[in-house]
């Protein structure tokens, strides 16, 4: 059994960016920059949206935070949007979600331009992900992806079973797989007998949610598994979807929590700010 190293494989991923960003810089004079709206004062949320400025900095973009009070009014928030689409300064506009209960987060995703979509939720890139031909990938299954490579393992041929649905992770996530040329199978809360589906994949992708959910008999030996779950245990410890102690034993590869699957979601977005810096600005 292997631990992939999140942490190692997001900091490679950064350091890619930095240096593509320095050249940019150096040979175009653009600097990327990431707009993140944050309305209301969530603590997960603020959370992630200082992590998304840290990592801004360390990479060498321009970022603007725009923290909105609880109160916001969805014209209000829709307004903010539309100024942002029109900056050339800004090349990715994120809205953390989630949204306080008020406002429509599905009116607010569709009207962020798609070029400047960098958590690939539009539903234009979302059909661009469908048919694999795509400017940006939701950065949780991009990331994802990069932690099965740096693995070196082949997604060609193997069986994959992704346990989740969301449109974030989930359905994305099964796509990539697919692009790669695995057999996905999707299992969700009414699957019938899950165990039975989880026993036969070669990697299993968990992303339900449910604190040490997928348990060591629910997994084939010498699978690769990828936890994508943040959750609580019944002591207040930070811990994944999978019971990671008893499934490492079975597993030829799996991802920690904390620093597997979570450091890769903040890279990627880096990675897909700067992929619109450059294509707002023509450049290959």
């Amino acid at each position: 059994m292997a631990v992939i190293d999140g942490k190692a494989v997001s900091k490679a991923v950064k350091e890619r960016v930095a240096e593509e960003t320095k050249k940019l810089k150096d040979t175009a004079g653009i600097v990327p920059g990431l707009a993140v709206i944050i309305v209301g004062d969530d603590s997960a949320s603020q959370v992630y949206v200082k992590n998304k400025e840290k990592a801004c900095a360390e990479v060498g973009f321009y970022s603007e935070k725009f923290s909105l009070p609880e109160n916001t009014t969805q014209n209000e928030l829709n307004a903010l949007v539309e100024s942002l689409n029109k900056r050339n300064d800004i090349n990715g506009i994120l809205c953390q979600l989630p949204l306080p209960p008020h406002l429509n987060d599905k009116e607010v995703i569709n009207l962020i331009d798609p070029i400047k979509d960098v958590d690939a939720f539009h539903p234009v890139n979302v059909g661009a992900i469908m048919i694999g031909d795509y400017n940006f990938l939701p950065c949780t299954p991009a990331g994802i992806m990069e932690l099965i490579h740096f693995a070196g393992v082949s997604v060609e041929g193997k069986k994959a079973v992704v346990i989740g649905r969301s449109n974030i992770v989930g359905k994305p996530m099964a796509m990539l797989l697919l692009h790669e040329n695995a057999t996905v199978e999707i299992a969700h809360s009414k699957t019938v007998n899950l165990p039975s589906v989880t026993k036969e994949a070669d990697i299993l992708v968990a992303a339900i949610g449910k604190p040490k959910f997928v348990t060591a008999d629910m997994i084939k030996d010498g699978a690769v598994v990828i936890d994508v779950g943040m959750n609580r245990d019944e002591n207040g410890k930070l811990c994944g979807d999978v019971d990671f102690e008893n499934a490492a034993e079975k597993c030829s590869f799996i991802t920690p929590v904390p620093g597997g699957v979570g450091p890769m979601t903040i890279s990627m977005l880096m990675q897909n700010t700067l992929t619109a810096a450059k294509m707002q600005n023509g450049i290959n």
